[in-house]
């Protein structure tokens, strides 16, 4: 969803699996779907970690448990804290279709897929990556309490645990951050920029 990106504050969900992989974070047999409902690929997102074979939610997966199983919403789990490598594997876009549609809005990790890393960025959610060092105090905070709040930043390109004040910088491709802060996708930005394009191209 096209929303505009300035500074996010929400509690978390951790996913500590390191080398969380696009057939983990949605499975194969969701991308034959040709519809693009945000809610359809938003229950597809890590569908055989969250449920068995019957259907039947998977309790000691951590977005069953109580504390993490409300759906996002403003400022209520629009973090996701992965483990490292997240988005590894296939180069699926369905893979940022099922985070975004989830409701997720950044996800944070000590290191990310490229591929992924850039689907992420077309599809409005934001990768932070941050040191394994902070990673590893972010998942111990959330375990501390569940509640605890995230403050993403991103004209300042910072993070910071709010418990701690503990606050790192992370890097943002600047025509990617200038579209995140202003809700454009490519499109939206070739269009914004129409009469210089047709300008520049009047000059022959």
């Amino acid at each position: 969803m096209k929303e505009k990106f300035d500074k996010i504050v929400s509690s978390c969900i951790p996913i500590a699996i390191d080398n969380c992989n696009t057939d983990l974070i949605i499975p194969a047999r969701y991308l034959a779907s040709t519809t693009r409902d945000p809610k359809f690929f938003g229950d597809a997102f890590m569908h055989d970690l969250r449920y068995d074979a019957e259907g039947r939610p998977v309790s000691d997966f951590v977005m069953n448990q109580p504390a993490f199983s409300e759906a996002p919403r403003k400022g209520v789990h629009e973090i996701i804290v992965g483990g490292q490598n997240w988005g590894s594997g296939s180069s699926r876009e369905h893979a940022a279709w099922a985070i975004a549609g989830y409701g997720v809005r950044v996800v944070i990790s000590s290191s990310f897929a490229d591929i992924h890393r850039n689907n992420l960025l077309n599809n409005f959610v934001l990768p932070v990556i941050v040191s394994p060092a902070f990673q590893q105090e972010l998942f111990q905070t959330i375990a501390d309490d569940p509640q605890a709040r995230v403050e993403v930043n991103v004209p300042e390109q910072t993070v910071t645990n709010l418990v701690t004040g503990r606050t790192e910088h992370f890097p943002l491709n600047g025509y990617k951050k200038y579209c995140l802060m202003n809700a454009l996708d490519d499109i939206d930005f070739l269009l914004e920029n129409k009469d210089k394009i047709e300008a520049w191209e009047a000059r022959g």
